[in-house]
């Protein structure tokens, strides 16, 4: 699946004064000490977005942000019409305007890496052993509500949701679970990288207490960071080469080491920006995405360039350093995996209506034909991957979960062969 998210922190560029926030989390690292452990963010490809005094937000792109304590980010006077979207299934044609929408606020604040940490965190609450919807966690919008903004993981995060309420507003019949996972696959394929196959249709959870507790997302230096990487990971059905695929978009991003307590306070690469100076990068270019991260980690050559316990690991574990290498010489390899792993994170423990999703670009709605798509051995499209994958869960199967079997009728089709093999054998 993913991997833990990264610590990256961009900072958008200055311009009009924009309101504080008591919480102080316009400030808060992505990453931040927490006890005597530090809790890393699920998404390697974001770090927290500084939008303090600097940023250029007016009063009415904030309106549904309540700040007191554990309450939700949605003030009273729109609760009211933000609930009646909460349970149905997004609108197509607004799903495409927040598209396009989202590009354009990439374009301008330069938030890549925190709009894919957004993405991750919410999805990444997955936990595959529980059944019932909400409580098994994963992408339902939750993130949205301030008691799980403050988890230590997600600090900094309220900055994104900061960015992408204004398009929430403008679009309310899309649910806040999709524009999540939306912003984080735009983010990815806007910065150069993979497309993802992303289907839409998710369900919000409504209310705060439907939020997960606190814990569920990846530490940034375990003592055994292989086996934390497995242990988080694996609860959300995720393998190694989902893992290893997943890390490599901490070539997007940087830390601070003020607010997460990783990192240099400027290096070469990122005393110029873009957005705010400061921080070290996992990369040179880290607004762009490609396989430069593995051949970073595994060179260690530039001491300007970061590198976590979980970033070594990678190259340290046996399993994780045959993809690690492979990802490293094949960025066509690795684009085609990460590309699998992030849409396989963006649907953990989603509930989506139509149960089948929505899928953009004019194939949602299609009636699925399997002599249509038949290509003797050639690979299946990832469209048709999709289609066979959303036809699945249709009925009630799921990737980690096989349909169960109609016994009577396979009885009463034994019976019948039996019946049609003994009249030709007496004939």
């Amino acid at each position: 699946m993913v991997q833990y998210l990264s610590h990256r922190t961009i900072s958008p560029p200055k311009s009009q004064p924009m309101a504080s926030l008591s919480s102080g989390a316009a400030t808060t690292p992505r990453l931040l000490p927490s006890a005597s452990r530090v809790r890393l963010p699920i998404s390697s490809a974001c770090s927290s977005l500084s939008l303090s005094s600097s940023s250029s937000y007016s009063p009415s792109s904030l309106k549904c942000l309540r700040l007191s304590p554990l309450s939700p980010l949605i003030c009273k006077d729109q609760k009211r019409s933000s609930m009646s979207t909460v349970a149905a299934a997004s609108d197509a044609a607004q799903l495409k305007s927040a598209r396009e929408d989202i590009k354009e606020l990439l374009k301008s604040k330069f938030c890549h890496p925190i709009l894919v940490r957004l993405g991750w965190h919410d999805a990444g609450t997955y936990n595959k052993s529980i059944e019932e919807w909400p409580k098994r966690g994963g992408a339902n919008g939750s993130l949205r509500f301030e008691i799980e903004l403050k988890h230590a993981a997600n600090a900094g995060l309220v900055d994104a949701l900061k960015l992408i309420q204004p398009i929430k507003d403008k679009y309310s019949g899309v649910t806040y679970a999709d524009l999540f996972q939306m912003a984080s696959a735009t983010a990815i394929e806007e910065a150069g990288g993979s497309k993802i196959p992303m289907k839409y249709g998710r369900v919000d959870v409504s209310a705060p207490d439907e939020c997960p507790e606190e814990g569920r997302l990846p530490d940034a230096g375990p003592p055994k960071p292989a086996d934390h990487l497995r242990e988080v990971f694996y609860r959300m059905g995720l393998n190694d080469k989902e893992i290893v695929a997943l890390s490599g978009a901490h070539t997007l991003g940087r830390s601070r080491p003020e607010r997460s307590g990783w990192g240099k306070p400027e290096t070469k690469y990122t005393k110029n920006g873009p957005g705010a100076p400061g921080g070290q990068s996992w990369t040179a270019e880290w607004l762009k995405f490609d396989n430069s991260y593995f051949k970073d980690i595994k060179e260690r050559k530039d001491g300007d360039l970061l590198v976590l316990p979980t970033d070594a690991a990678l190259f340290e574990d046996p399993s994780f350093k045959v993809y690690a290498e492979k990802y490293a010489e094949d960025k066509e390899a690795f684009f085609k995996d990460y590309a699998e792993a992030h849409a396989k994170l963006s649907n953990l423990g989603a509930k989506f209506d139509p149960p089948e999703g929505i899928v953009l670009d004019g194939v949602a709605g299609e009636k699925f034909v399997a002599a249509k798509y038949s290509s003797g051995k050639r690979e299946l499209s990832e469209t048709m991957k999709q289609k066979i994958r959303a036809e699945y869960e249709a009925v009630g199967g799921t990737p980690d979960k096989p349909l169960q079997s109609n016994y009577f009728l396979n009885i009463i089709i034994v019976i019948a062969v039996l019946a049609l093999l003994t009249y030709l054998l007496g004939n």
